[in-house]
């Protein structure tokens, strides 16, 4: 069966190739996005291989990481979940990581064999000093996700050169349910920007936050094939998170997580050259929640090493353990070891909500293990 047997890792592999077929047939139209998926697919490999090693060796080395590169946004979302938990301003403060440290992490990443790291924040391209070293780091996939509204001028430019730079662009579906969300003539400016993209042959792709009132509207074959129309080439829905009070109604459940499974399997299916994820709902056919180095960790921008996102709870900094020291957290241990990863769970995520609980499990316990 399908939840027994989807591997996201390997699901977003074979994604890849069929990319690549699909750039190949226009090579001569997009020899810049050809040639780089080419190398990369190789470097995918690569990694691959290393994570392989390292397993037999007792390290388990996930293929993903998640990147908060900065707190700071320009935009002021409706049930934004960063602002609601006080991890997203409208100014970064002070003590960030500096480009120059991202750049390291960004390297011994990939010196562990990890092949994607996604860069969120706040806004991610307000910080361009990491933007750049993330470009000198091709052997690695960077998705970046983007509220669209600095993909422009030189920031494009940085794309279009580097195309380990992958800009997710998030959107809620429709145009009334983008601008209600993000801002009145938002969806108009996402569509201008998608554009663009397509113009220079940039691959990109749209992060979707899903609710019970727009969940038909962006899994169907109409908004999907508008989407691939414009250029888009993955699509990423988000579960929507219930950070503010009196939203709860719009968090799917597992009937709607039950649509959403039959829904993606048919557009994997039936469009074969786009990439389909969904969060955390491809978790539940992967044997639970994949945070804590499971499948992969979050480093928020001040280097702190989280389960993910949302479980903003860390015992250790990459600053002072590099990213092999922070997988051997002993709170990821001691949560993978909890089973909390496997219960089940409401409003889009295993940990959200349970920060208490987690925090328990750093507390020192006695000889007898109390």
């Amino acid at each position: 069966m399908m939840a027994e047997e989807f591997s996201i890792e390997q699901y977003l592999y074979n994604g890849i190739n069929n990319i690549l077929r699909r750039e190949a047939k226009a090579f001569f139209s997009n020899p810049r996005e050809s040639v780089y998926i080419a190398k990369y697919a190789r470097a995918a490999k690569r990694a691959s291989k290393k994570r392989g090693e390292a397993e037999k060796q007792g390290n388990s080395i996930p293929a993903f990481l998640i990147a908060s590169i900065t707190s700071a946004c320009n935009l002021h979302c409706a049930g934004c979940y960063a602002r609601a938990m006080d991890a997203c301003n409208d100014s970064a403060p002070s003590g960030q990581m500096t480009g120059e440290e991202w750049g390291k992490v960004f390297k011994e990443s990939k010196d562990l064999g990890i092949s994607f790291i996604l860069l969120a924040g706040g806004e991610p391209l307000i910080r361009r000093d990491v933007m750049q070293e993330a470009a000198k780091v091709p052997q690695i996939l960077f998705p970046v996700f983007t509220n669209g509204t600095l993909l422009k001028g030189d920031t494009l430019d940085l794309f279009d050169r580097n195309r380990n730079l992958v800009p997710v662009i998030s959107m809620e579906g429709s145009r009334k349910s983008t601008d209600t969300r993000r801002g009145e003539g938002m969806f108009s400016l996402l569509d201008k920007i998608m554009a663009c993209l397509k113009d220079r042959g940039i691959l990109f792709g749209a992060s979707i936050t899903v609710t019970t009132k727009n969940l038909a509207e962006v899994l169907s074959d109409e908004f999907v094939d508008d989407l691939a129309s414009k250029g888009c080439s993955v699509v990423i829905y988000v579960e929507y998170v219930p950070a503010e009070k009196g939203t709860e109604d719009l968090a799917p459940q597992d009937a709607d997580r039950a649509v959403m499974e039959e829904r993606l399997l048919a557009l994997r299916q039936r469009m074969e050259g786009m990439v389909f994820l969904s969060f955390p709902g491809d978790e539940a056919a992967t044997s639970g929640c994949l945070a804590a180095g499971r499948g992969f960790f979050h480093i928020n921008s001040h280097g702190g090493a989280e389960p993910c996102p949302f479980s903003p709870v860390s015992d250790v900094n990459v600053r002072d353990t590099g990213v092999a020291g922070a997988l051997k957290s002993g709170l990821f241990q001691a949560l993978r070891d909890s089973g909390m990863q496997e219960e089940n769970h409401s409003g889009g995520c295993a940990l959200f909500g349970k920060d208490e609980r987690i925090l328990e499990l750093l507390q020192p316990r006695d000889q007898d293990g109390k």
